[in-house]
């Protein structure tokens, strides 16, 4: 069942700071087995990591187990790290994420953000492992939901980012990731 009647789209992560005041944002990092989970502050400033969901066979099941995380939160739309390649162009995964952004708008309603996921798991490996001295099991437990929590946080920093007309006039990594491949804007 669907948590909005917002009109069902992939957006622009920018497109994202016009959602209603004191709603939250999901950040998915989307895997082939598992999808970490994290959700934002009603003010959408901070991520925390909010767990794990085991894939399901069919897709339904999958968003229905991804929704027990966002229960009764005011959730305003979701975003998907995008798996890009090192030099920036889209490949079996990347596409795959965005066919399960689409899903996701369609199922829940909720507009839905692509965000350049490359090094989050990096970085969350490099955090769980250095700053959080865990063992290595633990350190596998954590990381979807660490790198998910990375993912947002990459876009609320960017939601949050002062507006200066110098650059704002000039594209970034964002602008093409709610486009398919060889879209124009």
């Amino acid at each position: 069942m669907p948590i909005s009647s917002q009109q069902t789209r992939i957006c622009k992560p920018a497109d994202l700071a016009g959602l209603p005041r004191h709603t939250r944002l999901v950040g998915l990092d989307v895997g082939s087995r598992k999808i970490g989970v994290a959700l934002s502050d009603p003010g959408r400033r901070i991520a925390s990591p909010a767990g794990v969901v085991r894939r399901a066979d069919r897709f339904f099941e999958t968003a229905e187990r991804l929704a027990t995380f966002w229960k009764g939160e005011a959730v305003g739309g979701i975003v998907v790290g995008m798996p890009l390649n090192q030099n920036g162009t889209q490949g079996p995964r990347a596409q795959a994420s965005r066919q399960f952004a689409h899903n996701l708008s369609s199922h829940f309603g909720l507009p839905v953000a692509l965000w350049d996921e490359r090094f989050s798991s990096v970085a969350a490996e490099r955090l769980l492992l250095e700053e959080a001295d865990l063992s290595r099991s633990r350190r596998k437990e954590l990381i979807d939901q660490t790198a998910a929590a990375f993912i947002l946080q990459g876009c609320l920093d960017f939601l949050i980012r002062p507006v200066t007309p110098d650059l704002d006039d000039e594209p970034d990594a964002t602008d093409n990731l709610g486009e398919e491949p060889g879209e124009a804007s």
